[in-house]
């Protein structure tokens, strides 16, 4: 017998090792804390459930309740806005989600040792806005509370202030840590308003934190809150004194953020629906910006346009900068010209470099007045120096393709000259 047969008969007698399925941990259920009563006092409410115990506090608004300058039941008005004017923006929530309100209070900023011990959610009812607060009892208890949450079970759509980039993805780390436990988290539609806090007041509000907004916007103004950074303090001294008086502020604090975001979608769909009112030319200027990187050109122009007519010069440099781009696109060549010279003394190097550009090429390949063109890339090219790049390379690069572009434009000059001399001569 070979050797190789030899090893293939041993093979056969060894067989084939049976796999042991891994037995899932069992959960031991944490004791509740010693302080469950005083909490209780305080206006929390006691929760328990397979995973253990957390605190729950519940408060319901009728719809006519007004926060700052809004009623919540304006919000509905503005769903009703979408459905009819712009139902595929990413701003809008078509009438068969179901909406939820959502913040977070934290132990930190970043870190597995960064624990949630506040789910906030604000969400709608047949008689008005329900907020239900979500208390970590203790750390022990974390799968209580996400359990709790019941967001491995439902389908919502999130609307928070940077809940996208903070709020959502902590609690992804959360549940994950408790993935032996607890079922799934499943995924949702997420509406970060900060993103389009962003877009509306760029260059206009000088701070995009929430507090601000609501001073600014929203025309509500906190007192007695406590600051933001203090929150994870208050929990752990309640969690290590058991009085949780203070801890309730925490809370007031969660719940002005869920009800300021309600207001705050208002007023946004207000600012990008409604005609040129009290804001300034940088907000609608925003606006149409937005529209336009969303392609709809229509509105974008119309926006725009309005914005140059209703404001000074002075202040829609950046208005005529945009608008004169959805004038090439469309093939409106003599006003986007019209319209990038305008914007040139309002607006800052960097843009006046592009505008300058712009005017190059439309005068090139548009117009066909190579004299003009050549005269728009030279000042475009003695720009250069002024602007500040992030790398050398990037200023030799552009420094390259601006005399590449000025060496194209003075042989086309010169031919052209030479061409109508020639005319010239044989008439």
């Amino acid at each position: 017998m070979s050797y190789e047969n030899k090893l293939l008969q041993m093979k056969k007698l060894l067989g084939k090792k049976t796999e042991q399925k891994k037995e899932k941990p069992k959960f031991i259920k944490p004791e509740p804390p010693l302080y469950s009563e005083q909490w209780q006092q305080a206006g929390l409410e006691r929760v328990e459930n397979e995973f253990g115990m957390l605190f729950k506090r519940e408060v319901h608004y009728p719809f006519d309740y007004q926060h700052g300058d809004y009623k919540l039941g304006e919000f509905f008005h503005s769903l009703k806005r979408w459905k009819f004017e712009a139902e595929d923006h990413p701003f809008a929530i078509s009438g068969n989600e179901t909406i939820v309100f959502f913040d977070t209070e934290t132990t930190g900023l970043k870190g597995a040792g960064t624990h949630i011990f506040l789910l906030g959610f604000l969400e709608a009812d047949d008689e008005g806005f329900t907020l239900t607060q979500y208390v970590l009892a203790d750390p022990s208890n974390e799968a209580a509370l996400l359990f709790e949450s019941k967001l491995w079970q439902r389908n919502v759509t999130i609307v928070s202030y940077n809940g996208k980039s903070f709020d959502w993805p902590q609690l992804q780390v959360r549940w994950t840590l408790n993935q032996q436990f607890l079922p799934p988290l499943k995924s949702q539609r997420q509406i970060d308003l900060l993103h389009s806090t962003k877009r509306l007041w760029k260059d206009d509000l000088s701070r995009m934190k929430l507090t601000q907004v609501e001073q600014d916007k929203l025309g509500f103004y906190r007192k007695g809150d406590i600051p933001g950074h203090l929150a994870p303090i208050i929990y752990f001294d309640a969690v290590k004194s058991g009085n949780a008086e203070t801890l309730m502020k925490v809370l007031l604090h969660n719940e002005w953020d869920l009800l300021s975001l309600i207001t705050l979608y208002i007023h946004s769909t207000n600012l990008l629906f409604d005609d040129i009112s009290t804001e300034s030319a940088t907000t609608y200027t925003n606006i149409g910006k937005w529209f336009g990187d969303l392609k709809k050109r229509q509105t974008s122009t119309e926006i725009l346009q309005a914005v140059t007519a209703h404001f000074e010069t002075k202040d829609t440099g950046y208005a005529h900068f945009y608008l004169a781009y959805e004038l090439k696109r469309i093939g409106e060549t003599d006003l986007a010209i019209q319209s990038f010279q305008t914007a040139l003394p309002a607006i800052p190097v960097r843009k006046q470099l592009l505008a300058y550009e712009q005017l190059a090429i439309l005068y090139e390949h548009k117009v066909k007045d190579y004299e003009q063109a050549y005269n728009y890339t030279k000042i475009g090219n003695n720009l250069l120096p002024d602007i500040p790049f992030q790398k050398e390379t990037h200023l030799q690069n552009q420094q390259k393709n601006w005399q590449k572009r000025l060496s194209r434009l003075a042989n086309k000059r010169n031919k052209n000259f030479s061409t109508n001399n020639e005319k010239f001569f044989d008439n």
